[in-house]
């Protein structure tokens, strides 16, 4: 039940006042339920429970809403810490960063596309600059490697939000319904590929993860090694 003064009541009469934590928080609920594209402060406000001018009191206007929930999905991710095996601490953040960003993919186009960042946006970038400094990258190499993770970890995200194939359960009906489309024949490699690999039992896609980010980290360091040397 909502009152007018933009606060919500649960069952037992309860108010719940309006924040903008709470309406960052019901912006990512709507996201997460429904895409980038059903978060309205129509929707937002219905979530919460308020009236859509209520919300007007905490935040201006949708930018500042998404600006907030990116933040708070940087904020999700593990930050790398500058002391340590710089490999250990990188693998993990962008470990991290996958899972976050399976739980909100509508985030991905938006992690590196707002002007205005947060804190906890500012933070994770500090660290990760900090982490591969730390390692001994020069700013020019740093600049390299932050750019090539990230297009690994953000590209396969996306990838991994956009399959058809979402886990293992899912492998044989996707696989075989595309392969009714298309006459063996035509297609041997495919064919082999799919039969061979994709079909057989415990594939799953995500299991590629940690095989590329391993690449990008070995060859990162043949190249910072010589300077660390």
């Amino acid at each position: 039940m909502k009152t007018a003064s933009g606060t919500a009541t649960g069952g037992g009469g309860r108010r719940t006042p309006l924040s903008r934590e709470r309406i960052l928080e019901g912006a990512i609920r709507v996201a997460d339920d429904g895409g980038l594209a059903s978060l309205t402060i129509r929707s937002l406000a219905q979530t919460l429970g308020v009236k859509p001018m209520s919300v007007y009191h905490y935040v201006d206007g949708k930018d500042e809403i998404i600006d907030g929930i990116v933040d708070l999905v940087f904020g999700q991710m593990d930050l790398p810490a500058a002391q340590g095996d710089w490999r250990t601490e990188m693998h993990r953040r962008c470990s991290s960063a996958r899972s976050v960003l399976r739980r909100h993919p509508w985030a991905i186009p938006l992690l590196q596309a707002r002007t205005s960042p947060g804190p906890a946006t500012l933070r994770h970038l500090d660290a990760v600059i900090g982490c591969l400094r730390g390692a001994g990258f020069s700013l020019e190499l740093t600049a390299h490697a932050y750019a090539v993770i990230d297009s690994y970890v953000y590209g396969f995200a996306m990838s991994e939000a956009s399959l058809p194939i979402n886990g293992p359960e899912t492998v044989n009906e996707v696989a075989e319904s595309m392969m009714l489309q298309y006459l063996a024949a035509d297609y041997p490699s495919l064919l082999e590929f799919t039969t061979g690999h994709i079909l057989q039992p415990g594939y799953d896609f995500g299991l590629e993860f940690d095989y590329g980010l391993d690449l990008v980290l070995d060859a990162l360091e043949e190249r910072v090694r010589p300077a660390s040397e």
